[in-house]
């Protein structure tokens, strides 16, 4: 048993490695789609010729097997385990936390954790309680599947979140993400991703709206009312004229995701968490024999 434990744990050890480092070097096609998409439709010059800049940015970073932007991010993974799974999710993240290691050290990569307040550097992209994993557990399985979403400070810096009143409804909602994005201009290195969380408590928020963030560029939460609310954020959003990079132009947002949650009858906390035109994200799946696939675009 000890023996199958370890073989397991060393595959997701390897398979962070590989999915940090993938994220980073080679963008999802859904994105690239996207970036596509925008400059067919960017009218101003100066947003043209950002976005023809991200497109070729996009290519060499392939042709050459770089990385895609320098800012290698905090480390984020998003972890489903099944019950059977035959490793602990104690041993799953520590399994995330060397494979994160090794990838900054092998590779090398940018090392960017620091502690809170004294600011000196805890080690290659690890540290106390990073990388940051997040858990959903599945009954009546036995794989665990791994998402690792590499999040750049720009567009983690750009994160807002407000304890609406519920007498706000709806019209509040879009004011708040408005302003937000609004406030938040060039900074966060537009046209990216707008992740929104609605309801739940106030960490919760903040958690769904990160989780929008990792979600294929243009899926639709399978609510109708609330993938009605994703189109009209990222049709007012483009209204903006924010244009790429915060220089003006058509294309603010390449798309508005929104994940949500039922919430109290007296709360109404409403976060957004933006992710950059450098939309990182890659996947795996590792079965209980230790068998990994991997998947770009899920």
């Amino acid at each position: 048993m000890n023996t199958v434990e370890t073989d397991i744990q060393q595959a997701v050890e390897d398979a962070a490695a590989h999915l940090y480092v993938w994220a980073l070097k080679d963008i999802p096609q859904d994105l690239r789609d996207a970036l596509a998409a925008a400059a067919e439709t960017e009218t101003s010059v100066p947003g043209q010729r950002v976005l023809q800049t991200i497109l070729k940015n996009v290519q060499v970073a392939e042709r050459e097997n770089n990385l895609v932007c320098q800012d290698t991010g905090i480390a984020v993974y998003y972890c489903r385990v099944g019950e059977h799974f035959p490793l602990h999710p104690a041993r799953i993240y520590q399994a995330l936390y060397e494979g994160t290691m090794r990838a900054t050290v092998d590779h090398p990569l940018r090392s960017n954790i620091v502690h809170t307040l004294t600011r000196e550097n805890t080690g290659p992209n690890v540290g106390y309680r990073v990388p940051i994993v997040h858990w959903d557990f599945i009954a009546d399985w036995d794989g665990l599947d791994v998402k690792c979403v590499p999040k750049g400070s720009g567009s983690e810096n750009m994160s807002f979140l407000k304890m609406c009143v519920p007498a706000d409804g709806v019209k509040g909602i879009k004011t708040f993400v408005l302003e937000s994005i609004v406030g938040a201009g060039g900074k966060p290195c537009p046209p990216g991703i707008v992740g929104v969380g609605i309801g739940g408590s106030a960490d919760y928020a903040m958690h769904l709206a990160k989780e929008a963030i990792a979600r294929p560029v243009g899926t639709r939460n399978p609510d109708p009312l609330v993938a009605q609310l994703e189109d009209e954020l990222k049709d007012l959003l483009n209204e903006t004229g924010i244009g790429p990079m915060g220089l003006g132009g058509d294309v603010t947002v390449l798309q508005c995701h929104i994940e949500h949650a039922d919430t109290h009858m007296t709360l109404n906390p409403v976060a957004v968490n933006y992710q950059c035109w450098a939309a990182r994200r890659a996947s795996a799946h590792i079965g209980a024999d230790g068998s990994v696939d991997f998947d770009r675009e899920a």
